[in-house]
């Protein structure tokens, strides 16, 4: 009974440790590899197959997978590294890479620790590219410190299985005095700038001004002239019509002697003595008009223009004149 007893539990035992061992062999035979992973095989100590992303089956005890490699985009910040600039300014620079593993069995073989490889190589080739250049150069030239910076960063990491894609510049940060003397100078270039603006705006106000008052001045010119050309075609016009009826002559008297009385004013005009010529043909037009618009007691102006002379009053009887003698009768 004993005995029986024990081999019962010896067949547990034996059961138990095939379950076991079962167990334990589908377990490390069976390997699912995550999307965006990849594992590496190694059978027997050496590189064997890299396994992709699903469910993957291994020789238990003869294969071996190492930890899995990311194959994702990394974004990788590294901390401040005081750089010397061309003109001996220790300035500390930001980094942040951007790269991407795209040979897991490189990058697993080739480095031995490939972020602690580009950390460094980073801040080498910072210090190489940053030292070529002065501190207003560096802190204009980002894009092209980026640029040379992913070059070689690419190149260098090409052999690692590694693709760098972006190299950024996070700050660059000049020691306090130089951020000082910027800041003062910075200042000192806006101040002068909206001198330069502020005087530029005045010019244009200036020329702005004259170019209208100068437009203005032409209208009014060019108007005048206008007005002045009219008026002189006018008169040509009227003078013409006069002298045309006079030798016509079918002249009207008055309208002649009107015209003419128009124009003794501009005849009189100027401080020189002028001697008045009456012509002719204005004679016995002027003759009763004249009595109108010269009414005078100078027989000779009056019979020129044909005026009346008035009556002339009757001498006054003198108080010292000798009595007239009566007569006898």
């Amino acid at each position: 009974m004993d005995a029986q007893v024990f081999g019962n539990v010896i067949l547990v035992i034996v059961i138990a440790i095939i379950v076991i061992f079962v167990i334990t062999v589908l377990f490390r035979s069976i390997r699912i590899i995550p999307q965006a992973y990849a594992g590496i095989v190694e059978r027997l100590g050496k590189y064997h197959k890299t396994l992709m992303p699903g469910l993957n089956l291994l020789v238990p005890f003869v294969d071996r997978l190492r930890p899995l490699v990311d194959l994702r985009e990394q974004v990788v910040s590294f901390p401040p590294q005081p750089v010397i600039t061309e003109d001996n300014l220790v300035v500390s620079i930001d980094t942040v890479v951007y790269f991407q593993v795209t040979d897991a069995r490189a990058a697993t073989y080739e480095i031995a620790n490939y972020l602690g490889a580009v950390e460094q190589l980073t801040t080498t080739t910072l210090r190489n590219v940053v030292g070529g250049l002065n501190l207003e150069e560096a802190l204009t030239s980002r894009d092209n410190i980026n640029g040379q910076l992913r070059i070689v960063l690419d190149e260098a990491t090409g052999k690692w299985g590694i693709r760098v894609s972006r190299v950024e510049l996070k700050a660059i940060d000049p020691p306090i005095s130089i951020q000082d003397s910027m800041e003062k100078q910075m200042r000192a270039e806006r101040d002068r700038r909206a001198v330069i603006l502020t005087a530029e705006g005045t010019k244009q106000s200036q020329i702005l001004e004259a170019e209208g008052a100068r437009q203005s001045a032409i209208l009014q010119a060019e108007g005048d002239a206008k007005a002045a050309i009219l008026r002189a075609e006018g008169e040509a016009k009227a003078i013409e019509t006069v002298f045309g009826a006079i030798h016509a002559g079918d002249a009207d008297p008055k309208l002649l002697a009107y015209q003419y009385l128009l124009t003794l004013p501009k005849l009189a005009e100027g401080s020189a003595n002028k001697l008045w010529i009456i012509p002719s043909e204005f004679t016995e037009a002027l003759k009763g008009v004249g009595a109108g618009f010269f009414p005078t007691r100078d027989p000779s102006v009056a019979a020129a223009f044909g005026a009346a002379t008035p009556p002339t009053a009757p001498p006054a009887a003198s108080s010292d004149a000798a009595p007239t003698p009566k007569s006898d009768s």
